[in-house]
């Protein structure tokens, strides 16, 4: 495709959730270019409800290409970035007048949408053929997986081993007491202050002991434990000054690495002191889109918007009905919480925020 003429080269690394929505806010106001190994955007947060239900997928897994109508995707990872390009993994250069980082978590998936569906169906029958599942991990991943399997399919046992002393631990003690009397309530057995060490134990495992002496039968296992941040390739690069003690990049109020002008971080990846949401990193997106318009028009940086670090909001769905909500003043748990998130987990909103049919 040719170069956008005058335009501004903004070149943004990461598809995920805060690169998506940037690339398509500016992509008519500069020459827009997407690096990003996979050739689709994945709605995270509805990994788990497709593993139930592949049908879902359709709808949370979005190509590139129909959200960014005026930008070019460069189907490849980024390992390097100079002041003023970046190199891919074939060894492609890309020029940038403005760059934007949002790699967030590494999460090696496949390349097509395709191979992504695929991967939900064989999931799904994975499930569907298991009558016991050993679920490793009680944070936000571990207790939305249980919740969905119990939900979909009430027959199967469910174990879930937690080595903390509580579930949901990156929030307040109140959620996590709701949802261990949750997934009780649905017969999910919950071990907590206990491990299963699943790496060293071979595929087609069928008996699993924990780290207190217990056993565990199982015939299909998944591991909900954290992804590391995608930043190690920048430790090697103009970045690697600008990484914090826990790979992450130190950024300013205009979400700017500091000390670089024309070089921003949004999402995950940034050390922005707030829980790690997709709504927040959507903020992020926003705020960035507009500092980008501020500056490529030529305008001071004091018209440059700030951003705010969001409040401590979560919500973490249970099943198809209910979901377990976290405000700063109150947490609530049940069919309203549900309501909000738990039906459609936002997909609608966020294909509509694409300019996508919800």
């Amino acid at each position: 495709m040719e170069s956008g003429g005058d335009k501004r080269r903004v070149v943004i690394v990461g598809g995920g959730i805060a690169g998506s929505l940037l690339a398509k806010s500016v992509q008519f106001n500069a020459d827009v270019t997407l690096i990003d190994p996979k050739e689709y955007l994945e709605i995270t947060w509805a990994n788990l409800r497709n593993m139930v239900e592949p049908s879902f997928a359709e709808r949370s897994v979005i190509n590139h290409r129909d959200y960014l109508t005026n930008g070019r995707v460069v189907t490849s990872a980024a390992i390097n970035i100079t002041e003023t390009e970046v190199l891919t993994t074939e060894g492609r250069l890309i020029g940038y007048d403005y760059l934007v980082i949002a790699t967030g978590h590494y999460d090696p998936v496949p390349k097509t949408k395709e191979e992504r569906l695929d991967q939900y169906q064989a999931e799904n029958q994975k499930i569907q053929s298991a009558n016991s599942i050993l679920i490793v991990g009680g944070g936000p991943t571990g207790v939305e997986l249980a919740g969905e399997i119990a939900t979909d399919f009430p027959e199967k046992k469910i174990t879930l081993v937690h080595k903390g002393p509580r579930l949901l631990e990156f929030i307040g003690l109140k959620a996590g007491d709701k949802a261990l009397c949750w997934l009780k309530s649905r017969n999910v057995e919950v071990k907590l202050e206990q491990e299963v060490d699943l790496k060293s134990i071979p595929d087609g495992t069928e008996v699993y002991q924990t780290s207190m002496g217990e056993t565990i039968e199982a015939d299909c296992r998944y591991l909900c434990a954290g992804k590391p941040l995608a930043t190690s390739w920048l430790s090697e690069t103009i970045l690697k000054d600008n990484l914090d003690k826990r790979g992450r990049l130190m950024v300013d109020e205009y979400l700017r690495v500091k000390g670089h002008k024309n070089i921003f971080a949004i999402g995950d990846i940034t050390d922005v002191p707030e829980l790690k949401q997709g709504y927040l990193a959507h903020k992020h997106a926003l705020v960035v889109a507009k500092n980008l318009k501020v500056l490529m028009s030529g305008g001071k940086e004091s018209k440059m918007s700030t951003y705010e670090p969001g409040s401590a909001i979560a919500m973490v769905s249970l099943g198809r009905k209910d979901a377990i909500a976290q405000f700063p003043f109150t947490t609530i748990g049940g069919c309203v919480p549900g309501y909000i998130k738990s039906r459609d987990l936002f997909i609608g909103r966020t294909r509509k925020q694409m300019g996508l049919p919800s």
